[in-house]
């Protein structure tokens, strides 16, 4: 069985999979190959990053570059690993990306600048959730009720989880 995927339009929580971080190193790995001197780090991010945390079966990538507008010129070289630009994405500060299998999505790929806001809380509440494993818990908890509740519903599922994301951002400075 595949570690990763999930089709379009459904919210699935599953258990943590150890496979999550070998998939980051070969995506990461192939996204340095391709990209080389036109990025400054690769991520990984969400729930997949925290040891433990059940979690959608999607790797999320966060990509750290040096300027936003500039990182556009590097999009069809990331196109070409079989990444789907979004350009009308709502997330001011970043561009967004993913990978797909089919319908089945595999991989969600951000590009952002280090002092943005989105990389910032991106990785702090990464941080926060790796560091506390009794919030890290009560996250997983709340993600698998969600899901249990919004399986075909990924904006209430998303909602659901923003008073838990705004609060641990608030207790690491944000």
């Amino acid at each position: 069985m595949p570690s990763l995927g999930l089709q379009n339009g459904t919210v699935v929580v599953v258990p943590y999979d150890p496979r999550w971080a070998e998939e980051y190193s070969k995506a990461a790995d192939e996204l340095y190959d391709a990209l080389e001197a036109n990025i400054i780090a690769v991520h990984h991010v969400g729930s997949t990053a925290v040891p433990g945390l059940s979690a959608k079966p999607i790797l999320d990538l966060l990509v750290s570059v040096s300027d936003l507008e500039q990182s556009l010129e590097i999009i069809p070289q990331i196109e070409a690993l079989n990444y789907e630009f979004r350009p009308k994405e709502d997330i001011p500060d970043r561009h967004f990306l993913r990978r797909k299998h089919g319908g089945i999505r595999t991989h969600h790929l951000s590009l952002a600048e280090p002092t943005s806001h989105y990389h910032t809380v991106t990785l702090a509440f990464r941080d926060a959730l790796r560091e506390n494993a009794a919030m890290a818990r009560e996250y997983s908890e709340l993600k698998l009720e969600l899901a249990r509740r919004f399986p075909n519903d990924r904006p209430s599922y998303i909602e659901g989880k923003t008073a838990f994301v705004e609060r641990v951002l608030r207790d690491t400075g944000f």
